[in-house]
């Protein structure tokens, strides 16, 4: 069974200087007491059946437990964190109501194997979605995600966000009954102290309702005796997963209820020796990049995605990836052409622009299409390694110096332009080192590091929390007759055959059909009348 190491303890304890806030920071930041803080900018299955209701439908139950991930041989688009909800037909009876431990394990078995955008999602997904349309049957959920999902799966923490993201909003009643249920604080914090699933599942689903609900509701969440709980989660005797979720809920209410006015680690941290880091300019939405620029880390259920700051066209590149959670990633090389949509489930290895590890699943990304791997699934604390070789035309990926045949497909689609790149699922987080420190394990090929090349101003190695940036977009202002993707350019270009007329020349040639109404374009007409 895999659980956090003390490696990954340790990260978590100095993540000042990286993704997460320092225990101090976080309290500070939280009560409003002063000192530094920050927000994050753009951060086997073993299960008892005994349970289970006879009344499951049996052999669909069996097909998806079945299901293991094989070479992938399909042609659509994969989307491994958000399955398409299903409703009921008008004509269907709502699901008879099932044993809600084995429907949240079943889940958990079988979330990993969904790849396929129309793929249906599990029966069991469905039959908790419905379940939750009710109060009782949300509070049912709740419980039991709390209860019986075990602390050495990693994609633990990733169904509980995914199944509360697709739940109804829980009521105000519910919230309360919920609260009372559990009745948290800080004696409950120390008590199971060797069955460490329970206190992370809680600070995951606290995290997860703060973030949901936001505003007032999220701080009426925020009981004195959450709180408390919460703060006796941070102590040493906790378990190390604990303590990161304990400060992932924090955050997340931290963010709601943020007090100006302190000095941010973004101010303060030192990025001297730093050329080259994740782009936060070049990123998906909810993604969330340490202030120095090397860490990122997904707390929402959608597939984020980055690319780094420095592009290279020629010779022989590597950088390396410590694993701090050994859940879904997807790591590897992308060119500008890469797809980036985190709804939809694009990430990297997802067309024929990028090539991904995913080394959770086993498995080699390219084009939407997988094939699996020798490399055993990845721990927390592993090394990967990552050489693009641009004079051979290949690639190669590393675990813990142990090296995989060389990967040469992406190189039918493009031989240059090429960035390092990852795209995560939710909870999902990794360290990057593009050679402002010294390599694990090196290959024995001669090869350069980003750092050695790149060059960043200190403008550009800035990454604003997500409250700073979003105030400064409030302050753009926005021409009335701008294009509506570029918003800089006048909207002077006309689409035909559907007329639509709101982009400039410049992005409606990069567009092969309308951003409005998804009709091909055949044409594209200047409006010279527009033009100021």
């Amino acid at each position: 069974m895999i659980v956090f190491g003390w490696a990954v303890f340790l990260a978590s304890r100095s993540l000042g200087q990286g993704l997460l806030l320092t225990l101090e920071e976080h309290i500070a930041h939280f009560l409003g007491t002063g000192g530094a803080a920050t927000t994050m900018g753009n951060s086997c299955i073993c299960r008892d059946d005994s349970g289970t209701d006879d009344s499951v439908d049996t052999q669909q139950q069996q097909a998806e437990n079945s299901a293991v991930p094989t070479a992938d041989t399909r042609s659509q688009p994969r989307d491994p964190v958000r399955p398409p909800r299903r409703g009921r037909g008008p004509h269907e009876p709502r699901r008879k109501k099932q044993n809600v431990d084995g429907l949240v394990l079943d889940t958990l078995a079988v979330i990993r194997t969904l790849v396929d955008n129309d793929q249906e999602p599990p029966y069991s997904m469905i039959t908790l979605h419905e379940m939750a349309e009710t109060d009782e049957g949300w509070l049912d959920v709740v419980q039991s995600l709390i209860r019986v999902i075990p602390l050495e799966d990693p994609l633990g923490p990733a169904v509980i966000t995914l199944l509360l993201d697709e739940c109804p909003l829980p009521t105000k009643d519910a919230l309360q009954k919920l609260t009372e249920i559990l009745n948290l604080n800080g004696e409950v914090a120390c008590q199971d102290s060797s069955h460490p699933a329970k206190h992370r599942n809680t600070s995951a689903v606290l995290g997860c309702l703060a973030e949901k609900l936001a505003g007032p509701a999220s701080i009426g969440l925020l009981s004195p005796g959450i709180l408390e709980y919460l703060l006796q989660c941070l102590k040493l005797q906790s378990h190390p997963t604990v303590m990161l979720f304990a400060l992932i809920a924090l955050e997340k209410f931290a963010q709601t209820i943020l007090k100006e006015g302190r000095q941010l680690t973004y101010e303060k941290v030192n990025l001297s020796s730093i050329r080259a880091m994740l782009n936060s300019n070049d990123v998906s939405e909810y993604l969330k990049i340490s202030p120095h620029g090397l860490e990122a880390r997904c707390d929402a259920s959608s597939f984020e995605s980055v690319r780094c700051t420095f592009c290279v066209d020629a010779g022989v590149w590597y950088y390396e990836v410590t694993v701090v959670t050994s859940g879904v990633m997807q790591i590897g090389w992308a060119t500008r052409d890469s797809k980036f949509l985190n709804h939809e489930g694009y990430g990297i290895g997802d067309d024929e622009y990028s090539c991904a590890y995913d080394g959770c699943r086993q498995l080699i990304w390219y084009n939407a299409r997988s094939k699996p791997h020798i490399h055993p699934c990845w721990k927390e604390g592993d090394t990967v390694g990552f050489l693009l070789d641009l004079n051979e035309k290949q690639m190669i990926f590393f675990l813990n110096g142990n090296q995989l045949p060389p990967e040469k497909q992406v190189f039918s689609s493009t031989v240059s332009g090429f960035f390092a790149a990852a795209s995560f699922m939710s909870y999902q987080q990794c360290e990057f080192n593009f050679g402002a420190k010294p390599f694990k394990y090196p290959p024995s090929m001669k090869f350069s590091t980003f750092n050695d090349y790149a060059f960043l101003t200190a403008e550009e190695k800035i990454i604003l929390p997500r409250h700073r940036r979003l105030a400064l977009l409030k302050q753009v202002s926005i021409r009335e007759n701008c294009c509506s993707l570029c918003c800089d350019e006048v909207a002077d270009t006309q689409l035909k055959p559907c007329g639509h007329s709101d982009l400039c020349m410049d992005c409606a040639l990069q567009l092969e059909t309308c951003p409005l109404c998804r009709k091909e374009i055949v044409s594209r007409i200047r409006q010279i009348s527009h033009i100021s």
